[in-house]
């Protein structure tokens, strides 16, 4: 299936041509029969000799309701554009011509119609459309000569539509869908219909779908037709009428458009580059921008000559790369064409940034550049720059971008976050030797990250580690600074009498406070029971190898006088005991070694204690 509109001046025979082509009457309502006149959008549809079918889009001619004609030209990949011969170019073949321009249409067929009323067989008025479409798409376009009335050109008209719709890339039916509403009615027992061209995606009864309006609205296509048949899916490209559940028709109008949930940004601003028409500045600040079948009032800022920002009264769903016309809202004339550069710009609020924006804008490829994007951000989600029409469905990674966690990362920022991290580090230890690194909160509200998931990779890129819930660099943990001499005093003391925990007084005398001595205890040479007790790691398995050999159970007191310790050292080792599983505390006086503990923590050598050696530094687990 394919989808041609019509173009050209009012009342040059495009809605007696399309009605000679199908043998159906494309105006639709009895004013226009009534007076010749096509006012609003005509659809009819046809075989071609191929077996190709295709439907017609008829728009009007008549310089009042040129907004309809955008509205119907807009969605359209094909243009049949009509002369007649007997008038030839006239100032709304002008008007469709710039609009044609405009929307990048390159597909199409030139039709001089009204042979019958010359005696040259249209060659004067071809000559002249060729003239005037030079600048345009339709340059090369093939033309014909034709009459409705006698019906000459009519078989070559039809072959050269074969030859043009045969010669189109083929549609992408797995693409997001984006359907332009052009007409939104009731019908009794069915309700809300809606109708467009579908130009790429598949749509499928029970799909859930979101109409985008002036407000959002989840839908539900209970059926679905085209060219007067009920299908159960339609793929591009095709006129097609989806019956929907879950909006009223009053709720749906044209311009509004029916996409895949979640797969469209809605954007009320826009950087675009000028592709017809005068420069910029030419143009007044208050525009009507049309795309697809919307018309929305918006505001320009230029620039320069071919570059500047449009703010939409409303939001629309558009991306890199999309065809926009702009009008003059008091005359109607076409200004010219532009085409979308970014749908999500950066604020200008700088003196200054808009001269910055427009060298930017002069270096962006109209395609999309995705390196320029993640470069201006530091960071995009990949989700974005699809939705944002930067990467496609085949996924190619330029040069200078990391890929990390579902983020696109510039390089340079990733190596920036990098030296951050590490420069952040190297000063706390500066300032703090015994800090026990950078908590994953601080390191993260250090580098800004967008999402707090970059931070596992950026610290391995780094060449940095975290446990704990701290980043550290390797090797950091044992670090005491000046508490080392300190330190090793306590553990030669404890090494020599391993029950004999330093009272607090001592500890003092060697500048060992809280911070000193939790930083030992990580970096795995001091363990802390509570009351202050200190003691070395290997502690717990040296009192349990003495613990076993008591008669089961036993009293503290036992357990005091078997550790060669006090009161004050043996409650927090044997509550440390407890909560390890390896005593188990029976009443007020009694405990017990586990039976999996028992025997062999007695029956170890004196210099090895649970696997681990007494060098007093031995992990206790």
């Amino acid at each position: 299936m394919h989808v041609v509109a019509t173009a050209g001046h009012v009342d040059h025979g495009k809605s007696t041509l399309v009605r000679a082509l199908t043998g159906m009457e494309p105006d639709r309502w009895a004013e226009e029969r009534r007076r010749g006149l096509t006012i609003d959008l005509g659809f009819a549809w046809t075989t071609l000799p191929s077996g190709q079918e295709v439907a017609f889009v008829d728009v009007p001619g008549h310089e009042r309701f040129l907004g309809n004609m955008l509205a119907g030209l807009g969605p359209a990949p094909v243009v049949c554009f009509v002369v007649a011969a007997d008038e030839g170019w006239r100032a709304q073949s002008s008007d469709h011509r710039d609009a044609v321009a405009a929307l990048g249409i390159d597909q199409g067929v030139i039709v001089i119609s009204r042979a019958d009323r010359v005696a040259d067989g249209g060659a004067a008025a071809l000559a002249q459309a060729r003239i005037e479409l030079a600048g345009t798409g339709l340059r090369d376009a093939p033309a014909v000569v034709v009459s409705a009335v006698d019906g000459r050109g009519l078989p070559a008209l039809r072959d050269l539509l074969d030859d043009v719709l045969a010669g189109l890339p083929p549609p992408d039916p797995a693409a997001r869908l984006r359907l332009w509403v052009d007409r939104s009615f009731s019908v009794t027992g069915a309700g809300t219909v809606v109708t467009g061209t579908l130009a790429a995606g598949r749509i499928t009864r029970g799909d859930h779908l979101t109409v985008l309006g002036d407000q959002t609205c989840p839908v539900t296509v209970r059926s679905l037709q085209s060219r007067g048949r009920t299908h159960e899916s339609l793929e591009p490209v095709d006129r097609v009428a989806l019956n929907l559940r879950g909006v009223a028709a009053r709720q749906v109008r044209r311009g509004d458009a029916v996409v895949t949930p979640g797969a469209w940004p809605t954007t009320g601003l826009l950087d675009v580059r000028r592709v017809t028409g005068p420069g910029l500045p030419e143009a007044p600040e208050h525009v009507t921008l049309h795309v697809g079948t919307a018309a929305v009032p918006a505001r320009l800022r230029p620039f320069d000559d071919d570059h500047g920002r449009l703010t939409l009264h409303r939001a629309l769903p558009l991306v890199v790369g999309d065809r926009l016309v702009l009008r003059h809202p008091g005359t109607r004339r076409i200004l010219g064409g532009a085409q979308v550069l970014d749908a999500d710009p950066p604020v200008l609020r700088r003196r200054g940034a808009a001269a910055r924006r427009r060298a930017v804008l002069a270096d962006l490829d109209p395609a999309g550049d995705p390196l320029a994007e993640v470069a201006r951000r530091g960071a995009v989600p990949e989700r974005q720059l699809r939705l944002l029409g930067l990467v496609g469905t085949t996924v190619d990674v330029p040069e200078g971008v990391e890929v990390v966690d579902g983020w696109w990362v510039h390089a340079p920022v990733q190596q920036a976050w990098q030296n951050r991290l590490r420069a952040a580090l190297d000063d706390l230890q500066e300032r703090d030797p015994l800090a026990d690194g950078l908590t994953r909160g601080a390191a993260g509200d250090l580098l800004a990250l967008p999402d707090p998931a970059l931070l596992d990779s950026i610290v391995r890129a780094a060449g940095l580690e975290c446990e704990g819930g701290r980043i550290r660099r390797p090797g950091r943990r044992s670090a005491l600074g000046p508490a080392e001499a300190a330190i090793a005093a306590v553990e030669q003391r404890l090494a020599a009498l391993p029950f004999a925990a330093p009272e607090a007084e001592e500890l003092a005398a060697r500048q060992l406070g809280s911070r000193e001595l939790a930083a030992a205890e990580r970096a795995g040479r001091l363990l802390r029971l509570r009351d202050g007790i200190v003691l070395l790691p290997s502690a717990p398995a040296l009192a349990m190898r003495e613990l076993a050999r008591l008669p089961q159970p036993f009293t503290t007191s036992d357990a005091r006088q078997a550790l060669g310790t006090t009161r004050r050292v043996a409650i927090p080792l044997l509550e440390h005991l407890d909560a390890r599983g390896w005593t188990r505390r029976l009443d007020a006086g009694h405990r017990e070694v586990t039976r999996g503990r028992r025997g062999s923590a007695a029956d170890r050598p004196n210099h090895q204690v649970d696997g681990r050696a007494q060098d007093g530094r031995a992990d206790d687990g």
